[in-house]
């Protein structure tokens, strides 16, 4: 090859190189061009409240430390190393810093999407790969632990995959990243799920004399995963605490994030969905058969409840980058001559360019619509017992007034989530006025169309103290008796 060739070569290959980095950047600058989106969700008060006691007693909770009606009930903090992230991140730099973090490890985890496509595609489907897991993620990138662990999520999943690829053993280097995911997000459980479609994969495609020492290399590894995932201040348990959720059955259709997807209106999921669909009937497009089974089960998994499109957006790429690589060489990386290519400072350039600009907004602050601060400074300090809205709940743990509810379904459980919403939907007015006395309720901070609403209006016993379009205060009259309360 001809000097001139060499140096070409070597131009292409760096610039192939820092476009993963360059891509990531652009992605970063855009969320925190869009910072209040990343702080619109409630449970990021609650996740700062809790990193916040945990730095304060310098331990992790066994037991809910915030709620009014569960403080005391045996409870895990699966999330906890995130939290203190943000928390230490919130106490320094407030919320700029909150969306510094956020957008750094969103940028992150497309920066290492990127670069395990551009091992395999040329730039123009890395792009594409790329722009559909942005808009399969986008939204669900909020400032929540789950986005912090998202970059070792793509990276888990990317080596595995190409340990596949390449005919050789999970790298021992994966086992200190799943330490660290056990203790930032409960997705760790998934990691380890995906060992097994992923080591039978590995099994199914070795040499039939092979198979046994491939077997037992991924069993070894498996073994290792496990316990590098035990190493965190539960230990064992943290992996059984993660399911809880799962276990919410029918009141998990109250949460946003775990409702099945809504086809009533086109959206960028159906629309990715059949696209995909389409060009793989177009083009013939196939995959082998374990990838083929992963895929739909992704797909299925994120039919099931929205927050999996973030699954199916980062992994789905991954699992098909190789394989279509190989059936159409037009999409192909181009070789790289074994040419070495050395340290690119482009990540370390992103990561100072989205720090810069997330400190240009230090007024950006929450929505205003999970914030009801006018509505708790009308309440003052003799509140009582609040019954609050599932929106309101995050805020509530923020300031330190307890809440009846906040995001942690797994605390509360299926059957007080139902309750809860059945009462405050008026599908039974004499169950919510037993909710009211059961649980000494005083207060109650409920958004404008909330049906509990109106017949707080009418109840004798209650007022109206305070109204604005983002929440509405009814006080018990000192007169009345809320009876005692019972658990």
């Amino acid at each position: 090859m001809s000097v001139q060739s060499i140096k070409r070569t070597h131009r292409v290959l760096c610039l192939d190189t820092a476009m993963p980095w360059i891509a990531a950047a652009a992605i970063g600058l855009l969320l925190v061009a869009l910072a209040p989106r990343l702080l619109a969700d409630p449970d990021t008060y609650s996740h700062i409240a809790l990193g916040r006691w945990m730095v304060a007693h310098l331990s992790v909770p066994s037991i809910d430390p915030l709620s009014q009606t569960m403080r005391g009930t045996p409870w895990i903090a699966f999330e906890w190393l995130s939290q203190v992230f943000l928390a230490q991140i919130y106490a320094l730099c407030g919320w700029a810093g909150v969306v510094a973090l956020t957008a750094l490890a969103a940028s992150l985890t497309f920066g290492l999407l990127a670069q395990a496509l551009a091992r395999e595609w040329q730039p123009r489907g890395v792009i594409g790969g790329v722009l559909v897991a942005v808009m399969l993620v986008s939204p669900h990138l909020l400032a929540r632990p789950h986005v912090l662990a998202m970059p070792i999520l793509v990276a888990w999943i990317a080596s595995l995959v190409r340990s596949n690829d390449e005919k050789r053993q999970p790298s021992l280097w994966l086992l200190p990243l799943m330490t660290l995911w056990a203790n930032l997000h409960a997705s760790y459980s998934f990691g380890l799920a995906m060992l097994v479609p992923l080591a039978f994969e590995a099994v199914y495609g070795a040499q039939p004399d092979e198979r046994g020492r491939v077997l037992q290399r991924w069993c070894v590894f498996a073994l290792l995963a496990l316990v590098a995932a035990g190493i965190n201040p539960y230990g064992p348990a943290m992996t059984l605490a993660t399911f809880r959720t799962i276990a919410l059955g029918h009141a998990l259709n109250m949460i946003t994030e775990w409702r099945p997807q809504d086809f009533t209106h086109p959206g960028p999921y159906e629309l990715i969905l059949l696209a995909a669909f389409a060009g793989a009937l177009y083009c013939g497009a196939k995959l082998p058969p374990v990838r083929l089974v992963i895929l739909l089960g992704l797909v299925h998994l994120s039919l099931s409840q929205v927050r999996h499109a973030d699954l199916l957006g980062l992994l789905g790429p991954l699992l098909v980058a190789r394989p279509l690589a190989m059936q159409f060489r037009e999409l192909a990386a181009r070789p790289a001559h074994d040419l070495k290519i050395g340290f690119s400072p482009t990540p370390a350039i992103a990561a100072i360019v989205i720090i810069a600009a997330a400190a240009l907004r230090p007024d950006v602050a929450p929505a205003r619509a999970i914030t009801p601060g006018a509505a708790m400074r009308a309440i003052g300090s003799e509140a009582g017992p609040i019954l609050n809205d599932y929106a309101f709940g995050g805020y509530l743990d923020f300031i330190g007034a307890a809440p009846f509810i906040d995001g942690r379904g797994e605390l509360y459980g299926e059957q007080y989530l139902l309750r809860y919403q059945q009462a405050l939907d008026l599908q039974n007015i004499a169950e919510f006025e037993r909710l009211l006395d059961q649980y000494h309720i005083r207060t109650t901070l409920l958004t404008p169309s909330t049906p509990a609403v109106s017949l707080l209006d009418r109840l004798p016993g209650w007022r109206r103290i305070y109204a604005d379009n983002i929440a509405v205060v009814h006080q018990r009259e000192p007169t009345a008796n809320p009876g005692l309360p019972r658990r």
